[in-house]
């Protein structure tokens, strides 16, 4: 078993430096080959829905994503990186998955503003301006990002 987890180890590594190369077709090869050995990886299958992603297999990335957090609902980069996948195809997917992100790391100020801007694109300006409070709570810098018609109401 310690030999097979060097192995997957050393095989996400080489998918890493794939990646930073721009192959995204060999850090998948060695994403599966981790998974063969290791069918419960979140890391395999993240780095394999961000590959799938990279060449326009958005199915095959949310399917990846969706392993990736099966295995480990509270991963914050899979419910990050599906929510951002999604943002325009499944608006209401990806506020649930950023939802859970906000509520796994609640000091995520970054989240809760993404969070912000979806709900107000999709109408909801009261849920809308209560994440936006949350997100300038956490950090007041964000200010600035919160869209105008939402900053009087934060910044009291």
């Amino acid at each position: 078993m310690a030999g097979n987890a060097k192995s997957a180890n050393a095989l996400l590594q080489s998918a890493l430096q794939r990646q930073v190369h721009k192959d995204p077709l060999g850090a998948a090869q060695d994403y599966r080959r981790v998974l063969e050995m290791d069918p419960r990886n979140k890391d395999a299958w993240y780095g394999l829905a961000l590959t799938d992603q990279q060449v326009g297999r958005t199915a095959d990335a949310r399917a990846n994503f969706e392993k990736a957090l099966e295995i480990d609902p509270h991963f914050m980069s899979a419910l990050y990186s599906e929510a951002y996948m999604l943002r325009s195809s499944d608006p209401d997917r990806a506020i649930e998955l950023l939802r859970r992100a906000a509520a796994t790391n609640p000091k995520a100020a970054g989240i809760h503003l993404q969070l912000g801007q979806l709900l107000a694109e999709k109408g909801r300006k009261g849920e809308a301006g209560d994440v936006f409070r949350r997100a300038v709570a956490v950090d007041h810098k964000l200010l600035s990002q919160v869209p105008e018609e939402f900053r009087d109401a934060v910044s009291r």
